[in-house]
């Protein structure tokens, strides 16, 4: 089975194109923002690390910690199995963040084959991790593998932005939204980034001038 990715901006376009013809309420909003940043990482331990490491947490208190785990050192599988726990806190990681990057460690994932498993493997294989859900894995799936139809219905800016080619009045459910947008698939990436930076877009345009 061949797997589908989305490695630069030409091939995102002609997504994004093909998605209008699914779609054509996608037409203005592509208006309004254009071609999206693709937002790629190169993934791997660090990468999902940073992700754990960042949750619940303001991008600066994140943004701190995670410099701190990088000057002493810690952002390896062999460096944290190798840590204690009070090493780990002195930098910042609370003890339940302790025992998902002790997770991801033990688990010893091989990045290199998640990139030749269809999408469904690859949720299943990463969530397996204590502290990695779905939609950590559907970021990893669409950020650091570049797959092409990738739809997070968990997350909010999506679920909010969706409102406008969808026209709903109200917030939709995951499972709804879910249901919602199986036509869009196999440009769902396309519509995700589309959306998000809608979203964006949205935000600016009402933000009250300071």
């Amino acid at each position: 089975m061949s797997i589908e990715t989305i490695e630069n901006l030409a091939t995102l376009q002609a997504h994004i194109e093909a998605l209008i013809n699914i779609e054509p309420r996608f037409a203005p909003m592509y208006s309004a923002v254009g071609v999206p940043s693709l937002r790629r990482n190169d993934g791997g331990f660090e990468q999902l690390m940073r992700a754990i490491v960042g949750q619940q947490l303001s991008v600066a208190a994140a943004s701190s910690i995670w410099q701190r785990l990088v000057d002493t050192q810690l952002t390896t599988p062999q460096a944290i199995l190798a840590a204690d726990d009070e090493l780990l806190r002195a930098q910042g990681l609370s003890r339940q963040k302790i025992r998902y990057v002790r997770s991801l460690a033990e688990h010893d994932i091989d990045f290199k084959t998640l990139k030749t498993l269809p999408d469904e493997e690859v949720i299943k294989t990463l969530t397996t991790v204590l502290g990695i859900g779905r939609w950590t894995a559907q970021m990893y799936l669409l950020f650091s593998l570049g797959r092409a139809d990738v739809f997070a219905v968990d997350d909010l800016a999506i679920r909010v932005s969706a409102m406008t080619p969808l026209e709903l009045v109200e917030r939709p459910t995951p499972k709804q939204l879910q249901t919602l947008t199986q036509e869009w698939s196999p440009y769902r990436s396309a519509a995700s980034l589309l959306l998000w930076a809608h979203y964006g877009w949205l935000r600016d345009k009402t933000a009250v001038p300071v």
